[in-house]
């Protein structure tokens, strides 16, 4: 599938191996596959090498739809992101991070990277002009989160993508919140991009899995050491993942509409203090998102004016939102990330980034957004104090 066929047509047609003439790739559960000659090790048939029909033909699509010269798919987005970084540093090695990621995340680069001896400093992922003054000798991986995880703060791209060519550094970027379908990292000049793919690029909500796609070089180091981790995909995933992209771009479309619709509402009303969606002008991003996206995202971080108990009780107060973890699919959710993605965090840690308990992440779905807005006004209403 060539570069010149639009996002769509790779979404449908691209990493198609037509095996038998299928036009929808079957499942190979088989472990063990017939070897004649002496391959390389990694090209053997086996699970745990990512390397079944499966694994490669979703391997083709997620390059063409990245826009990458190579991609491996995993068992979850931290299996991703935890190889890809475990690839890339070594004891007395220093990463320089934007400061509000996903929990996980931060709890990786801080706690089970820290004790391994690789040191992170955390700065403003909106302005890379101030990034200077972390880098050290030691500096190897700068990593950000195109849209963060839950604040929706946009990331300086462009300025990062200067900052790591300036200094020979490894550029990752994790697009799990934008997807391909609102930004590419890697036509900007990114080395690599990480996606949890369980979220929309799988989009249904019935499989955990995660991608890293990019350079060709840089994904091979990554593929070794997923090797020896075991955080492949089995089959079967990769077959649900292979089928729910092919609808991603439908999908975020009509999530990002509604999301833009859900956000000017809730920005009115008197229970919330503040929304935080790049759509509205009063985002400190705004003029960024506009120029570095097709659109806004799906997701909104909703600030109440309450404390943690009245704002556990508004989002259980939901009917046709459901109060859940995760998000990327095709019905909303709400969380509470001070109880959920970020309670790996100290108190502490949350406030300095801005997790208070009176925050609700938001992921807007498909459905009747007039239902949503009904929705979302009962569970305000009912709101006790506090």
């Amino acid at each position: 599938m060539s570069d010149r066929h639009g996002l769509n047509t790779r979404l449908v047609h691209a990493g198609e191996p037509f095996i038998l003439g299928a036009a929808v790739p079957p499942v190979f559960r088989s472990t063990v596959h017939r070897t004649l000659g002496s391959p390389r090790y990694e090209d053997l048939a086996y699970p745990r090498l990512s390397s079944l029909p499966n694994h490669k033909a979703l391997a083709d699509k997620l390059a063409a739809v990245c826009g990458a010269e190579r991609a491996l798919v995993t068992g979850s987005g931290m299996s991703a992101i935890s190889a890809t970084l475990l690839a890339h540093l070594s004891a007395g090695d220093h990463v320089i991070a934007q400061k509000c990621v996903y929990g996980g995340t931060h709890s990786l680069l801080t706690r089970t990277l820290a004790r391994m001896g690789i040191e992170t400093t955390f700065v403003d992922g909106t302005d890379a002009s101030g990034w200077s003054a972390a880098l050290r000798p030691q500096t190897r991986v700068v990593y950000t989160e195109t849209l963060a995880n839950p604040l929706l703060t946009v990331a300086d791209l462009r300025g990062a993508v200067a900052f790591a060519r300036a200094h020979d550094l490894l550029l990752v970027v994790d697009n799990t919140f934008a997807s391909p379908v609102l930004c590419r990292p890697l036509e900007l000049g990114a080395d690599l991009v990480v996606h949890s793919a369980t979220k929309f690029l799988n989009g249904h909500s019935d499989l955990a899995a995660g991608v890293v796609a990019g350079r060709a070089d840089a994904v091979d180091a990554v593929h070794k050491t997923l090797n020896l981790l075991g955080g492949h995909l089995d089959p079967e995933g990769c077959f649900l993942l292979h089928r729910g992209l092919k609808t991603l771009s439908l999908r975020v479309r009509a999530q990002c509409a509604n999301a833009r619709r859900l956000a000017r509402f809730l920005d009115a009303h008197p229970r919330v203090r503040t929304v935080h969606h790049p759509s509205l002008p009063s985002h400190p991003q705004h003029a960024r998102a506009t120029a570095l996206m097709s659109d806004y995202g799906a997701m909104l971080a909703v600030e109440l004016e309450a404390d943690a108990r009245a704002t556990q009780a508004c989002i259980e107060a939901v009917e046709v939102v459901v109060c859940s973890v995760s998000l990327g699919g095709v019905e909303s959710l709400v969380t509470r990330p001070a109880a959920t993605s970020h309670a790996g965090m100290t108190a502490a840690e949350r406030a300095s980034v801005g997790v208070h308990d009176g925050l609700v992440r938001l992921s807007v779905g498909i459905e009747d957004v007039a239902d949503l807005e009904a929705d979302l006004a009962q569970a305000l209403d009912a709101m006790p104090p506090g």
